[in-house]
């Protein structure tokens, strides 16, 4: 099967490095025109445009600034022309005990839920509208194993925000699949990014691996076929599903 997304233009949120990057790389690869998100690593995501062997465009928006993310889907739709997918990838994940002062634990928790879920939501939100006027659309979301099975006592805002996601995405792809719009989830276990070294320095690498069923942690670019695959319609009778890659962490 030789998978063609030439003539799409597609966005990846948080493209600058880790799995967004590998996503990147694998659509550009494939024909896409590639919208690269960064937020503060453009030196990063300015590296990868160079090594895409497609025509692509790095692009800024602070997602934590829910004041910048609304809006911007207009604004690249109206600079770069018609967007046919985006892939929803960036997040953070912040560490804060259980037992912190109330304040601050509160503090990380509105931070998680405004780049996880509501500066998503807007995305998703000026998205189908673009979609919608097009009949066609495909919206990809990385949520996490956390949303399913949970997470750490440090982690509750992390495993929330995930959680928030398989809701929406199930709703959109239920209700606007005949207005051409198609919504995924994919659900990744522990990856070797960048994020996850904070875990893996609290916890250590056999934690994680002691996980799993297989012999290695999760790599970037195991993630990335799957969402060319969803990006290029093939599977469009997948829509609302959730996709699990925890190298068997969890199955449910």
């Amino acid at each position: 099967m030789n998978i063609s997304l030439n003539n799409q233009r597609i966005l990846v949120t948080g493209a600058s490095g880790g799995i967004g990057e590998a996503i990147s790389s694998q659509l550009s690869a494939s024909g896409a025109e590639v919208l690269i998100h960064y937020n503060k690593n453009k030196d990063a995501a300015q590296e990868l445009q160079g090594k895409l062997p497609q025509k692509s465009h790095i692009v800024s928006c602070d997602l934590s600034d829910l004041e910048q993310v609304k809006g911007w889907i207009p604004a690249l739709v109206d600079k770069y022309g018609k967007i046919d997918a985006v892939i929803n990838n960036a997040g953070i994940a912040l560490s804060v005990p259980d037992n912190a002062d109330t304040e601050v634990w509160t503090q990380v928790w509105l931070k998680t839920m405004d780049v996880n879920v509501h500066a998503l939501a807007i995305i998703c939100k000026e998205f189908i509208e673009h979609a919608k006027a097009n009949q066609n659309g495909r919206l990809i979301n990385i949520s996490s194993r956390a949303a399913f099975r949970g997470d750490t006592p440090d982690y509750l805002a992390y495993a929330a925000s995930k959680s928030a996601l398989v809701g929406l995405t199930r709703s959109i792809a239920r209700y606007y699949g005949k207005e051409g719009i198609k919504a995924f989830i994919i659900a990744p276990g522990f990856v070797r990014t960048a994020m996850a070294k904070e875990f893996m320095e609290q916890y250590g690498e056999d934690f994680a691996l002691n996980d799993i069923a297989l012999d290695r942690l999760t790599e970037p670019k195991d993630l990335a076929p799957l969402v060319c695959l969803l990006c290029s319609g093939l599977s469009d009778h997948a829509t609302g599903s959730t996709i699990d890659v925890n190298a068997g962490s969890y199955v449910h």
